[in-house]
């Protein structure tokens, strides 16, 4: 692999020069700045990116932290964060937190490693006091989909919990009362606070959940499936169910279907995200659109910015709330 020497020794100049070619620096001429940069490619030199950024204080990279590479949720967040480094004309690093405290430790200290100054992280394992610790640390540390107060301005933040009540006040503008629910097995903030709020506003109704028209599995198509075998095995009676994310919806629509009940006719059901996979399920899924991408590009904007800006007003942060997509999947009661 050729080194900066290699490039400077052939092209007759110091290593100082070539530094000054590959930082764009000023005090090299046209001349000099084009043979440096043909012989550089003729050898197939690339800057070390850890170097530059000891050189210029300036890292090239930005961060993102996400539990997960195969649900499209998270590579929607990922995506939205690429877009904002491409347009900074930097590379996105990017790391998996796997829903795990010491995973996601060690994911964010992947970053640092790396000279990495602006980072979005998604964690829902760390206790509070570490994010807190970490994000006073590292002035580019954004955090999504979490609310904690001590540093509400470095938080973009979904209401889940008005969300599980939009997701209610649907289903009983249709007529439906006996409701039940598939939620994550995972005992973190998003399924809890979906489910308060679509309980308390059943509750405000005049209805009630028992505990089993409630039930929890993986959060992925397989999930739904399991969760829903459950709920028929139960021989509970429901006519809507509300699910924690889409791909547990859609699977739970495959196993309604399979087990003869018609989807809406029979059982309406509505889901949470929006993500790409909703608008082809068959029928198309009724959901809870999460802006996340929108969300994701706001995050990493801000992370750059709190770099050379990093004090800002507390307040409560930059909070997202979930809009209604009626589709396919929720009808009318008959």
């Amino acid at each position: 692999m050729a080194t900066i020497k290699d490039v400077a020794k052939k092209a007759g100049v110091s290593t100082a020069t070539v530094s000054r070619v590959v930082n764009n620096g000023p005090k090299v001429g046209d001349k000099t700045r084009a043979r440096v940069l043909a012989i550089m490619a003729q050898l197939g030199y690339h800057p070390n990116e850890n170097a530059r950024a000891l050189v210029t204080k300036k890292s090239q990279s930005l961060g993102v932290v996400i539990p997960d590479l195969t649900d499209p949720f998270f590579a929607s967040l990922a995506n939205g964060v690429d877009k904002i480094a491409r347009q900074n004309n930097m590379q996105l690093l990017l790391s998996t937190g796997s829903i795990s405290e010491e995973s996601e430790r060690q994911a964010i200290s992947f970053l640092l490693e790396r000279r990495c100054e602006s980072i979005v992280v998604h964690s829902k394992k760390l206790s509070d006091q570490e994010i807190i610790e970490f994000a006073n640390k590292i002035p580019g540390l954004v955090l999504i989909d979490r609310f904690i107060q001590e540093i509400a301005d470095k938080c973009i933040w979904l209401d889940n919990q008005e969300g599980g009540k939009i997701a209610a006040r649907h289903l009983l503008s249709l007529g439906h009362k006996q409701l039940a629910c598939i939620s994550s097995k995972y005992k973190i903030d998003d399924p809890a606070l979906r489910f308060k709020g679509f309980r308390n506003e059943l509750t405000e109704s005049g209805l009630s959940l028992l505990a089993h028209h409630i039930v929890e599995d993986e959060p992925n198509l397989q999930g739904g499936e399991v969760a829903t075998q459950k709920l028929l095995a139960s021989d509970t009676k429901f006519d809507a169910i509300f699910v924690y994310n889409d791909a547990m919806a859609i699977g739970a629509i495959s196993t309604l279907e399979d087990n003869g009940f018609k989807v809406p006719i029979d059982v309406s059901v509505i889901g949470f995200d929006d993500v790409l996979l909703s608008r082809y399920s068959r029928p198309k899924l009724t959901t809870l659109h999460y802006p996340i991408e929108e969300m994701a590009e706001f995050a990493a904007q801000l992370a750059l910015g709190k770099i050379s800006a990093p004090a800002t007003e507390q307040g409560n942060g930059h909070k997202y709330i979930p809009r209604l997509v009626k589709r396919e999947s929720t009808s009318l009661k008959t």
